[in-house]
């Protein structure tokens, strides 16, 4: 057994693990993160990106080209279809901009809730396929970027459109959990689910139910995310039990689910106003408080407070984004640009606001809850280390594997015309 746990350890350091599969095989179908090519589009304050809009709508000839921040992409001058879903302007923006679209609400990266201009003349590259699929009842795995000698977990689960960001570098793949809307045509290998419940019964390998898997047990690997399935269906309910808890803590409450809270003695609380425009965090350790400039909330278990993805402390973070957006600069925390600082990562910048208090408040839970779960995970990994495993030769022998070309690519899922640019109707 010994010599199973060094030969695995060494393949996952090589990316060569005969003993799991990548996820890349497990979910074929991935899509790159979104490419917004300027910052002011999206950011953690709806009302200020309604104001930028208006200032850039407002703006004309050459202010209105300085605003915008062109790229070989993107200028006011780009025609281009709308984003499915959406019916903002498909002409040219210096034009007719029309109305500004209600920001949609986005992962920026794990444990981020930000927000969006949904207009494709707009971003760079937004990903229409991803707009196309996503519903009410679609889910998002987004990849995390390995570094080695790191505990953060490999991957999150969201409900909502993820832009990719990764807070260490290259960002990782985005993979639906379903190839179509209304939870049809899941993307899974063809013919794992048989495999699964052949293997393990038919309880609990639902789609959903190998998405839980993963996120409970994907590991990190220079080649992308391995996960390891188990032929004990024993192991394989705990953990699909482990995921589907760790899903429903980062969906905080959608899909009709409880919103997460610490126990009573245990839930955080704003002992002290958080300034208006704060200019660093601290935590102490001995009274498990943040302390923001004046501001103070507590209890914060030092769990949350120390946990990462990919090396990166989540609330630092979190709170470096919005300090920077709450003094009026950009929000990856550079100065705004111009020299009177006039660009639109400027505008609308009003102060630390209430909401994203709330939202520090249920961040915290979320870490919390998470980091009370990683003896659960240990052990699940312990088991793995003992329990017979689904191997990549049985997957081959039962045609999982390789994955047929056909499913990495976006299905067939126009079921109306969308409207192209200058408003000719794209034919997909």
């Amino acid at each position: 057994m010994a010599a199973r746990r060094t030969a695995a350890t060494a393949a996952a350091g090589s990316g060569e693990d005969p003993q799991s599969v990548e996820l890349d095989e497990l979910m074929p179908w991935s899509v790159r993160p979104l490419r917004t090519g300027r910052s002011w589009v999206s950011g953690p304050d709806p009302t200020a990106l309604r104001a930028r809009w208006e200032r850039l709508a407002a703006a004309e000839g050459a202010e209105q080209e300085r605003l915008f921040r062109p790229s070989r992409s993107r200028t006011p001058h780009t025609p281009v279809a709308a984003l499915p879903g959406r019916s903002t302007g498909t002409g040219r923006f210096a034009r007719e901009p029309g109305a500004c679209p209600d920001p949609v609400r986005i992962a920026h990266g794990p444990f981020d809730e930000q927000w969006l201009l949904p207009d494709h003349r707009l971003i760079d590259a937004a990903r229409p396929e991803l707009w196309r699929v996503g519903d009410e009842r679609q889910l998002f795995a987004v990849e995390h970027r390995y570094v080695p000698r790191t505990a953060g977990p490999a991957l999150s689960v969201t409900h909502l459109l993820p832009d990719g960001h990764s807070p260490a570098g290259r960002p990782g793949r985005i993979r639906p959990l379903y190839r179509r809307p209304d939870a049809a045509d899941p993307n899974l290998a063809p013919g794992l689910l048989d495999v699964l419940r052949t293997r393990l019964g038919p309880e609990e390998t639902a789609p959903e139910s190998v998405l839980a898997w993963v996120r409970a047990a994907a590991l990190s690997s220079p080649s992308g995310c391995r996960v390891p399935l188990p032929a004990d269906a024993e192991v394989w309910a705990a953990g699909v039990s482990l995921g589907r808890e760790l899903v429903r803590l980062q969906l905080r409450g959608a899909r009709g689910g409880e919103r997460p809270r610490l126990p009573g003695g245990r839930r955080p609380y704003v002992r002290a106003a958080l300034p208006a425009r704060p200019a660093g965090i601290m935590y102490d350790a001995e009274a498990e408080a943040l302390v923001i400039g004046d501001g103070r909330i507590s209890p914060v278990p030092v769990g949350a407070w120390q946990f990462t993805v990919s090396g990166v402390r989540v609330l630092e973070l979190w709170f470096e984004r919005r300090a920077a957006a709450a003094v009026g600069a950009t929000p990856e925390g550079t100065a705004p640009d111009g020299p009177e600082g006039t660009g639109l990562d400027a505008v609308g910048a009003r102060g630390w606001t209430p909401e994203w208090t709330s939202e520090l408040l249920e961040l915290i839970t979320v870490l919390a809850l998470l980091d009370g779960l990683r003896p659960r995970q240990e052990a699940l990994r312990a088991r793995l280390e003992r329990a017979p495993l689904i191997s990549r030769d049985e997957l081959r022998a039962a045609g999982v594997l390789p994955v047929p070309a056909s499913v990495r690519r976006p299905a067939s899922v126009l079921g109306h015309q969308e409207e192209g640019p200058e408003g000719q109707f794209a034919l997909l």
